[in-house]
Parts: C-alpha cells; sequence; structure tokens
C-alpha cells in the first residue's frame, strides 16, 4: 500500500491549472502547425497564423492561451493500492484549482447553482470523475473546458436499426449544427455505447487523446479518418470564415451498450483542446 498526501495532489492541481491555460499541449501544437501548412483557403492559412501568434505570446508572456478559462474537469485514474492522507480528496483536488485559478490569474467562470448564478469567484466546483486502476500510481488529467464549444456538444439516442451510417450521421449533425460557434478548427470526442451518460463521458475523455493517436479498433480508426475527412469536406474552415481545416481530429471511444439502444456522445472542443496530464 502506497501512502500519498492529499497536500500533493493540491500541488500538482494547482500547476496543472496555471500549465494547462498558459501552454497548449506539444500534440495540438503540432497538429495547428501542420494544419497552417495545408490549409488551401488563404484566409483559413491567414486564421491559423493568427493562431500559432497567439499561443507563442501566451507562452512567453505566461498568460492565457483564451480568456475563457474554463470549467476544470479532472480525471482521476487511481491505483487501488494507493491510500490518501491528510484531509479529504475531493476537498484537495478543488483547493488546487482553487488555487491555480488565483495564482494564475485565471477567469473565474463557475457559478454556485446553475439557476440563481452567483459566481463562486475561484472556478470550483471542478467536475471531477474517478476511476480505478490496477498498482500504486495516480494519473491525473486536468482539462479546463471553455463552454463556446461545450455548448455546441450533443448526445443522440439512437436506434440500434441506425447502425454505423446512424452514428456518422449524428457526428456530423453536430458539427454542422456547431458551425462556427465552436470556434474551429475543432477537436471532436466521440462515445458511442454504454448508456445516456456513459457515452458523453467517453466523448469528454477522449478528447484528452493526442492529436493523431488512432483507436486501436480497425473499423474504429477507419471511421475517425472517414469523419475528418468529411467534416473538412464541409468548408467550416477556421474561425468559421471559409477553409479546409474545421477539424484537427475526430477521436472514437466506445463501450458495450444494451440490445435496444445505440447512445452517441458528441464533446466539441475548440481549437484550444486544453489537457495537462501528469502521473504521481
Amino acid at each position: 500500500m502506497r501512502t500519498i498526501q492529499v497536500e500533493e495532489i493540491t500541488r500538482h492541481i494547482r500547476e496543472m491549472c496555471i500549465e494547462a491555460n498558459y501552454s497548449l499541449s506539444l500534440d495540438m501544437c503540432r497538429a495547428l502547425q501542420h494544419a497552417e501548412t495545408e490549409e488551401k483557403s488563404p484566409l483559413g492559412r491567414q486564421i491559423l497564423g493568427q493562431l500559432r501568434e497567439n499561443l507563442e505570446i501566451a507562452a512567453a508572456d505566461n498568460i492565457p492561451i483564451c480568456q475563457d478559462t474554463g470549467m476544470t474537469v479532472i480525471f482521476m485514474e487511481i491505483g487501488q493500492d494507493v491510500h490518501f492522507q491528510g484531509g479529504s480528496l475531493e476537498e484537495a483536488i478543488n483547493e488546487g484549482v482553487r488555487q491555480g485559478y488565483r495564482e494564475g490569474y485565471l477567469r473565474k467562470s463557475v457559478v454556485g447553482d446553475p439557476c440563481i448564478r452567483e459566481n463562486t469567484r475561484d472556478n470550483t466546483p471542478a467536475v471531477i470523475h474517478y476511476e480505478l486502476q490496477p498498482g500504486a500510481e495516480v494519473k491525473i488529467t486536468v482539462a479546463p473546458k471553455g463552454f463556446g464549444s461545450e455548448n455546441m456538444s450533443r448526445v443522440f439516442m439512437l436506434k440500434p436499426s441506425d447502425g454505423i451510417e446512424g452514428v456518422r450521421e449524428a457526428v456530423l449533425t453536430a458539427v454542422r449544427d456547431a458551425g462556427p460557434n465552436a470556434c474551429p478548427p475543432m477537436v471532436i470526442g466521440v462515445g458511442i455505447g454504454g448508456t445516456f451518460e456513459k457515452c458523453a463521458l467517453m466523448a469528454k475523455k477522449a478528447l484528452t487523446r493526442p492529436v493523431g493517436e488512432h483507436s486501436a479498433v480497425p473499423y474504429i480508426e477507419e471511421m475517425e479518418k472517414e469523419l475528418l475527412r468529411k467534416i473538412n469536406a464541409s468548408m467550416i474552415g477556421p474561425g468559421g470564415l471559409g477553409g479546409t481545416t474545421t477539424a484537427l481530429a475526430v477521436h472514437i471511444d466506445t463501450y458495450p451498450t444494451h440490445i435496444a439502444g445505440l447512445p452517441v456522445g458528441v464533446n466539441i472542443c475548440c481549437h484550444v483542446n486544453r489537457h495537462a496530464v501528469r502521473i504521481v
């Protein structure tokens, strides 16, 4: 049994909140650079160049990549041989978010009650997902999610008879409906199967997969590539102003489901697909 003090988790979360908001991950930077060289539209290339310049300024000056520093989504993959000591793990996680958003001068966007809408003033609480794993390590993924793109996300409860073609059309429908509102170029996470909530969770976590890394399931890998081609053929383009780069990646995860259902979650992220990962 390995013991971890919860204050260590607070420290990591604090640092990761700042890291994710100041510097885009290497896979995303490479994807945007590649898109700039491949984009066919002059205006699209100009917009992608401006996005690249914005990333360089943010990293150099230690300022947020985007003014919407998001609601903090955290995936905690916890080894079953880990024991946390020193207080509540959930309180420690939220304290890390609190410190990170204050010390990093990140915009506080969370309201305590969805109807009364009074700001909590420290971007807490985070949305935390826990998963037990074998071993004695803890993998932390911090993914601040802006709501311009979050608001464009969808869950489709398809009939089994809709099949793979129905899944494809659901994803394309979500992207078409999002249009420029999701701040393209987008990264699109898709969850197929499970239940209403499981497919949405899979779609959200799929966004944290490194861009360029495809599913290990051959037919899913082919679907990812096909959907990316079709989405980029839509000509929504960078900033929604036309071009051949509407999306940088489509990531699909699947899970077993009920004989009577075919749930599909589509979680869209803007070009600021932020995530920081650490193993403690």
